[in-house]
């Protein structure tokens, strides 16, 4: 078998690899919220590692022990990615990244792309590709001040927060749009298409109950402006933002495994630039630039000459094993990201004066720490059976831009569901039981005297609420109240109406002790616009000085000096 035969099975089995690991990705991100449609009364439940490519995120798994000083479980997966890019440079990229493989469908696309010395021009390696570098440290800075922001651009998350909360909502809503269409009779005679395919997606794809987020247009506007990038310059992404690619780049320049050129077999035929996916100038004469390259085997695939090859322990008098990034700017970036946390905890937010809307799903860790792990990867807003999270825009301050809060308008916390912590990477959310939740009656759990889990309590507003502000019967709030003995009861009272008439009523109150923040009163509420009842994050569990009772709140006098 020739050379050129070999490494194009090697460039087919490369293929075969990203389809699979994208397939998988793909599979793991449908399982997240497949298992938790079953039967109404089902406990919801997983049962794929769906966090697995999270977990196995180098990236995520350094920063995260940054951030919080400790290792956590799924590690061992970051570990081999990082011991196999030192052994044979970046084949995650290459071979494994679902973000990878996607920007290289979209660059592989052929009409619109750029051509001939255009497109030599644009695989040659370029000064952008050290923004990667630089971001990497920026990032790296505000790991060491504790905060984890790795998320906004790491491929993993980045993709499951695009798939999550656009992509997959948007496909259904589509969908379902058009079935909606053809069951009107406008398309009538496509009926038996949309029905056959309905049935197979139903079981498979579609959600049954539709699904929408907050941000949702903005997140998907970013994720469709990355894969347009390819169209200019292939694999834009990770060429010169994806600080995961800086990464291994960082660990590559120790492998082993490595291009060796014959300059006296080439023909500057230039077929192996063209093809690059890295922009790591493999064509002789050049120098190859080993941080670089995806381990695509594009060029040495398509050489007509045999003029290049990889192989273990090359000699590599043409090549740089260094990352091509300034130390004076690699060191101003980290202090950018180190000033950054500061600055963004300057404003109201974290520590004082929370937005009291920002309400945690169940088992969040204390803000401070919370924001120390969670990387805004969506995988809880995916999982949640309700749609009751969502990413937060401001409520939670920049530095917690996209992470999850409860919307109770739009869904409420299962009472029996615990998925949340099961599906995040980093334990911002912990892994609780039903029993630890302890929102309803838990079977084995007769005697625990343990208190419940609190995200947060609920108000009325009495000049919404019909009983308080128009003399009107309403009990659905205390009928959605799922805590046994319910946190709302009622005082019978007797008031008088705009006719002059006396009417007897229940007035809903909220009793605090019972209150666990779950929302469903405010879910239900008829009254449109504004709820009538509403929740607020005081009586957390999370945090005791977050509480209803006033003396423990009481705000300290400013220092006369």
């Amino acid at each position: 078998m020739t050379r050129a035969r070999t490494y194009t099975l090697w460039r087919q089995a490369r293929r075969v690899s990203q389809g699979l690991f994208l397939v998988l990705f793909i599979y793991f991100l449908l399982k997240t919220s497949v298992d938790a449609i079953g039967a109404p009364d089902a406990l919801p439940t997983i049962s794929a590692p769906v966090g697995l490519f999270l977990e196995a995120d180098p990236l995520l798994a350094l920063y995260t022990i940054l951030t919080t000083g400790r290792l956590y479980e799924g590690m061992l997966w970051a570990l081999l990615i990082l011991a196999g890019t030192v052994f044979i440079g970046r084949f995650f990229c290459g071979w494994i990244c679902p973000m990878g493989t996607i920007n290289h469908l979209v660059g592989s696309i052929r009409a619109g792309r750029p051509k001939g010395r255009a497109r030599l021009d644009a695989n040659r390696y370029r000064p952008y590709q050290r923004w990667k570098y630089y971001g990497l440290a920026g990032f790296f800075g505000a790991a060491v001040f504790g905060s984890l922001q790795v998320g906004w651009l790491d491929p993993i998350a980045f993709l499951t927060r695009a798939m999550s909360l656009a992509v997959l909502p948007a496909w259904n809503t589509a969908f379902q749009g058009a079935a909606d269409l053809s069951g009107s009779g406008i398309f009538g005679f496509a009926n038996p298409i949309f029905d056959g395919t309905e049935w197979l997606l139903q079981h498979a794809v579609l959600r049954a109950k539709p699904v929408i987020f907050q941000s949702a247009l903005i997140v998907g506007l970013l994720f469709a402006a990355v894969l347009v990038a390819n169209r200019y310059i292939a694999r834009f992404w990770c060429r010169g933002l994806c600080p995961l690619g800086a990464l291994l780049g960082l660990f590559s320049r120790f492998a082993i495994f490595g291009m060796q050129k014959n300059h006296s077999l080439c023909t500057d035929c230039n077929r192996c630039a063209l093809e690059c996916q890295g922009a790591d100038d493999p064509q002789p004469g050049y120098t190859w630039r080993q941080s670089e390259c995806h381990l695509c085997l594009n060029c040495v695939a398509t050489c007509p000459e045999a003029g290049i090859e990889f192989r273990f322990f090359p000699v590599q008098e043409e090549s740089r094993q260094d990352v091509d990034a300034g130390r004076r700017a690699v060191l101003t970036s980290v202090g950018a990201g180190f000033a950054a946390i500061p600055l963004m905890r300057a404003e109201t937010g974290v520590t004082r004066a929370a937005d009291p809307s920002l309400v945690r799903p169940p088992g969040s860790l204390p803000e401070k720490d919370f924001l120390a792990r969670c990387v805004r990867c969506g995988e809880c807003m995916n999982v949640c059976p309700n749609n009751a999270l969502h990413p937060t825009f401001l409520q939670a301050g920049f530095e917690g831009v996209w992470s999850p809060m409860l919307v109770p308008r739009v869904g409420y916390c299962e009472p029996t569901c615990v998925l949340c912590g099961t599906v995040c990477p980093t334990g911002a959310i912990d892994e609780i039981t039903e029993r630890e939740k302890a929102w309803v009656h838990v079977k084995g759990a007769e005697n625990d005297t343990r208190p419940p889990l609190r995200i947060g309590t609920a108000f009325y507003d009495t000049g919404r609420c019909l009983p308080w502000a128009m003399a009107t019967e309403c009990i659905v709030c205390e009928e959605w109240c799922p805590t046994s003995p319910k946190a709302i009861y009622f005082e019978q009272v007797e008031v008088v109406n705009r006719a002059g008439e006396y009417v007897t009523l229940k007035r809903p109150h909220v009793d605090p002790q019972l209150c666990v923040g779950c929302g469903a009163c405010t879910y239900a509420c008829p009254i449109k616009g504004q709820p009538a009842i509403y929740i607020s994050s005081v009586g957390e569990t999370r945090n005791p000085k977050n509480s209803i009772l006033l003396k423990t709140n009481q705000p300290q006098k400013p220092s006369a000096s």
